[in-house]
């Protein structure tokens, strides 16, 4: 069946949003008919049809202090961009995920009556829930990727809808654990416990240490135990390869690979981020460990309102992996959590996830659509 043609207003402001937008406009053209795409995009969105108003690089600024040297630049780019939009009147702008640099462009062309709707939530639920308003104003319809983010929309009057997370389609293309054993060289039947302290340098200085006196006294309780580090780039494989000279441990390193690691691992110790959430959908029994600079955790703890930070715990509403933060992630406590994954205690976490990950469901492009159309046929 041939969908109605639409003009679509779109703005992805890192690669991360355009893989998914890419993703979400493929599917819409595979429908039959592919949308007229005008904003601000990458590469996928190029090769969809899109011709960038600027380089999408020009928007990707990070930390507390970049945004502010570059505001005059951003500013300029927000103006031209709803010129831009005003100036087309599309049958719908979509923002994808870039909440600063977005809802304030939504609720501008919302008021000059295009219909807006935004791609992946932005964390309300863990801090800044004074958003919320903003959002209102700003969106006709929230696409959510996590299905507690709805209920939290709908209490507070926003049209909200789950479409499933990205992550559910991308992992299950990964071959069995055994093929992903062979192709590292690694023992079918002996036991892995997976190792991922961060992807960031100050991530591993602050996690590994702890990490590596948690192995050592895993290694006295199961001698025959084996880990696994994936490291995110060649400067952290080096970091984390000089950081280990010390220790005598049956390990290896690999460059890149972090999912593979964990559909190979019967355990893992993980620190907090996308890779809890990666473990959960993979099945992958797991602990939870994270420290971060104190003055920094002094701040972060006064403004996080969610009382767990790993994804899956999030999920849950309750404890199901066990969260080792600040000073309570030791190496004794860490041991003892990875001891209880591997005597038994891990098939009820992997049961729990998959309830979790059935909750969530995949189809990501394809739901999109479905919750982007009925908006288009407004206009």
């Amino acid at each position: 069946m041939t969908e109605q043609f639409s003009r679509i207003g779109i703005c992805a402001g890192e690669m991360s949003g355009d893989l998914l937008a890419g993703a979400v406009m493929e599917a819409w053209a595979n429908r039959g008919s592919c949308p007229e795409l005008t904003g601000i995009g990458g590469s996928r969105l190029h090769a969809v049809g899109l011709q960038s108003l600027c380089p999408m690089d020009r928007l990707s600024v990070m930390g507390l202090v970049e945004p502010l040297k570059r505001l005059p630049e951003l500013l300029s780019i927000r103006r031209q961009l709803i010129s831009q939009q005003l100036g087309e009147m599309p049958d719908l702008f979509l923002g994808v995920d870039s909440p600063d640099f977005n809802l304030p462009v939504e609720r501008r062309l919302r008021r000059a009556g295009i219909t807006t709707a935004h791609l992946v939530s932005p964390s309300v639920w863990a801090w800044r829930k004074g958003r919320i308003e903003a959002i209102r104003k700003a969106t006709e319809r929230m696409l959510c990727l996590l299905p507690f983010e709805v209920e939290l929309y709908c209490s507070a009057g926003i049209d909200a809808v789950c479409v499933g997370h990205p992550l559910v389609d991308e992992l299950s293309l990964l071959p069995d654990a055994m093929t992903v054993r062979q192709s590292l060289e690694l023992s079918e039947n002996q036991p892995i416990v997976g190792v991922l302290p961060g992807s960031r340098e100050a991530e591993v200085r602050q996690h590994l240490p702890i990490f590596a006196e948690a192995m050592t006294e895993l290694c006295r309780r199961y001698p025959d135990l084996h880990f696994v580090i994936p490291a995110a780039n060649a400067e952290r494989r080096a970091q984390i390869q000089q950081m280990l000279s010390g220790f005598d441990l049956p390990l290896i390193v690999v460059e890149g690979q972090g999912r593979e690691v964990m559909q190979a691992s019967n355990a893992l110790m993980i620190a907090s981020g996308t890779a809890t959430l990666e473990a959960m959908l993979l099945g992958k029994p797991m602990v939870i460990g994270y420290r971060m600079a104190g003055l920094s955790w002094f701040i972060l703890s006064r403004l996080v309102t969610s009382p767990f930070v790993g994804l899956p715990n999030i999920l849950a509403g309750e404890a199901v992996a066990p969260e080792l933060l600040q000073q309570e992630l030791t190496s004794q406590r860490l041991a003892d959590a990875v001891s209880d994954l591997l005597s038994g205690l891990g098939e009820t976490q992997t049961a729990r996830f998959r309830e979790l990950a059935g909750q969530i469901g995949g189809n990501f492009a394809n739901r999109c659509v479905d919750a982007l159309l009925p908006l288009t046929q407004r206009s």
